[in-house]
């Protein structure tokens, strides 16, 4: 038996229709927020920063561990060469002061090149120290920027769940007065082809935007008010008002 419903109950499937692409819209702005996208950049460089940051400590703390290395040594060689030169000032030999003094000479050397190389290092560790205070700087100010990009979100995934309450309790509203055999099949059609209610207005059809010509539009005209009838084109409920030109 073909499916009957009075007018005015198929006129708020327009309704609800209005109200499920608004959801739609709802749900897809949901999944492609802007401000996520925004955030998600920003996460990225945030941890890009952090790696190079945490590279750099450890290159510091490399350096540092090798300058205290070569402090060590200086203060070896030093703490040798005032022994030996003390040795010199006590000894009577002439062979043994000889020896002595040979061993400060080359100890004076590797002290000369200790020490050559103990700048290098603390010259490098002043510069990682540079690098270390930068990228700390950099990653203070892109965890701002990510603190700021995620309230934004949620700020605009707030808006957004407000309006769908809105919408789904409006939906509920709606749908608590049509009637359950035409509501099923809205919703069975919305489900199957995307869109459950069609409005003809000047004989085209809303969900997919064509003319009704011919015996299409011959059978329309024919079919009883009460009557519930299909989109040829989109197949979801087709809905007859004043606007329809028919």
């Amino acid at each position: 038996m073909a499916l009957t419903a009075p007018p005015e109950a198929q006129a708020l499937l327009l309704d609800l229709q209005r109200i499920d692409t608004d959801l739609q819209r709802i749900a897809h702005r949901s999944r492609t927020l802007p401000e996520q996208a925004r955030l998600d950049e920003l996460t990225a460089l945030t941890a890009s920063v952090r790696e190079s940051l945490a590279e750099r400590e450890n290159a510091l703390e490399d350096a540092r561990l090798e300058l205290s290395r070569v402090e060590s040594d200086v203060a070896l060689v030093e703490k040798r060469i005032a022994r030996d030169e003390g040795l010199v000032q006590q000894s009577s030999s002439v062979k043994d002061i000889a020896g002595l003094e040979h061993e400060v000479a080359s100890l004076k050397t590797r002290l000369s090149d200790l020490e050559e190389i103990e700048l290098a290092i603390m010259e490098k560790v002043e510069t990682i120290e540079a690098e270390v205070a930068d990228a700390r700087s950099t990653l203070e100010a892109h965890e701002s920027a990510v603190a700021a990009a995620t309230e934004a979100r949620d700020e605009a995934l707030g808006g957004l769940a407000r309006e769908r309450d809105n919408q789904t309790a409006d939906r509920a509203d709606v749908a608590s007065r049509i009637p359950a055999d035409l509501l099923a099949l809205y919703e069975k059609q919305r489900e199957r082809y995307g869109v459950g209610a069609s409005h003809l207005r000047a004989r085209v059809s809303s969900a997919s935007g064509v003319e009704l010509t011919g015996n299409d539009l011959a059978s329309v005209r024919a079919a009883a008010p009460d009557a519930v009838i299909l989109c040829p084109d989109s197949n979801a409920i087709l809905v007859r008002t004043a606007e329809s030109g028919l």
